[in-house]
């Protein structure tokens, strides 16, 4: 009798392990890493709110499996970072890493995507070289030096000869401040000083008082997003306007998500980047609308279409490969070719990073709101730092 209810209890456990294992391969798993609380916490707000208004709008099936999203907070921390994305792979089984939305976090990550041959998609963090770091990561977001570049040249054009810029000490920082002077410096004008503000609670105010006594014609900022609404607060504190000083940058600066609580001290800011949630089109239009429906008015910023086109990335891939995983899903993700948003774009199959136009904006009022309002288009732009 005991020898009977022991081999039925094995049998029982038995088929639980079959079935559990069965229902495992049903799922297609996206484990989602990133920063929701913390300073950072808007990024991983805008990213996690576009993943899901794709899957609400493209179903959570994808080549025959349940698609699951597994979100998890790494609160900015390289080292948290790393540990999720360990127990992700090795606990959750997932067929693709998503989000990082700084450059540390995208880098702590890439040498678990290399030995487990995960497919990593980037979607917010935007230093040149991440993708070198890991074959197996691509990009969805966009390079710095995409911005930088476009708005190098474009400001001696427009009357901006001798700069400052001011940038977050860390990767995406140094590679705006690196490829705006280097262009700028090529095109004729002249950077004066160059100066870097801690990437955690900075403290802007020294540094742009040491701006407006050098009087260059602008100050070129790079900050992560949602840095930009101190930054430009203290900028009018201190007149800088009012001395008749510039502020140009790249469009984290006059990020979307922010840009309302700014106030008229950002109108005429003029900024490089390649998504605008004023862009003229009819699928960014739709973008928009759905988005702020779904998230009580919020406005989508750059951090939501890096995160909406990352998973039109993996769920192509999925499709293309009856929800694959490893190389086979990489290669599926290389090349792709598509019309988001922000416009048309393609992932470089060389490089997997991100290739689309860049916008020269200038922030005015429309309707009583405050956007970034393009004026000129720079079409298919690669990353500077990887034409070399």
């Amino acid at each position: 009798m005991h020898k009977r209810f022991f081999l039925s209890a094995v049998t029982a456990a038995a088929m639980v392990a079959c079935v559990g294992s069965a229902m495992a391969q049903d799922k297609f798993k996206i484990g989602l890493i990133l920063p929701m609380t913390g300073p950072f916490a808007s990024t991983g707000k805008q990213i996690e709110a576009a993943a899901r208004l794709y899957m609400a709008q493209n179903g959570d099936m994808v080549a025959g499996k349940k698609v699951e999203l597994i979100v998890k907070d790494d609160t900015s921390a390289p080292d948290v970072t790393r540990r999720i994305a360990q127990e992700m792979v090795v606990n959750d089984k997932v067929n693709v890493l998503a989000g990082f939305g700084l450059t540390p976090l995208a880098l702590a990550t890439a040498p678990i995507a290399t030995q487990s041959k995960t497919p990593l998609v980037v979607m917010a963090a935007a230093t040149s070289s991440i993708t070198e770091a890991s074959p197996y990561i691509v990009r969805t977001s966009f390079t710095v030096p995409q911005a930088a570049v476009a708005l190098a040249d474009w400001a001696p054009n427009n009357g901006i000869k001798k700069v400052v810029t001011l940038v977050s000490d860390f990767g995406p920082g140094i590679d705006a401040e690196k490829f705006f002077k280097d262009r700028l410096t090529f095109n004729g004008g002249q950077v004066i000083e160059t100066l870097r503000v801690p990437l955690r609670n900075p403290d802007f105010a020294p540094f742009l008082q040491k701006v407006r006594d050098l009087k260059p014609d602008a100050l070129f900022a790079f900050v992560p997003s949602g840095a930009g609404s101190a930054l430009m607060k203290q900028f009018a504190e201190r007149g800088m306007d009012k001395a008749g000083i510039k502020m140009i940058g790249t469009g984290d600066i006059t990020d979307d998500d922010i840009l309302n609580s700014m106030g008229d001290v950002a109108l005429g800011v003029v900024t490089s980047h390649h998504y605008s949630a004023s862009h003229n089109s009819p699928l960014n239009k739709k973008f928009v609308a759905a988005f702020e429906k779904a998230n009580n008015g919020l406005r989508p910023n750059f951090m939501a279409v890096g995160g909406y086109d990352g998973m039109r990335v993996i769920y192509e891939a999925a499709k293309a490969t009856k929800a694959g995983s490893g190389e086979a899903l990489l290669n599926a993700m290389k090349g792709q070719i598509f019309e988001s948003p922000r416009g048309p774009m393609f992932i470089d199959a060389q490089t997997r990073d991100a290739v689309h136009n860049i916008y020269i904006r200038k922030v005015e009022k429309v309707n009583g709101q405050l956007y970034n309002q393009e004026f000129s288009t720079l079409k298919d732009v690669k990353d500077p730092g990887k034409t070399k």
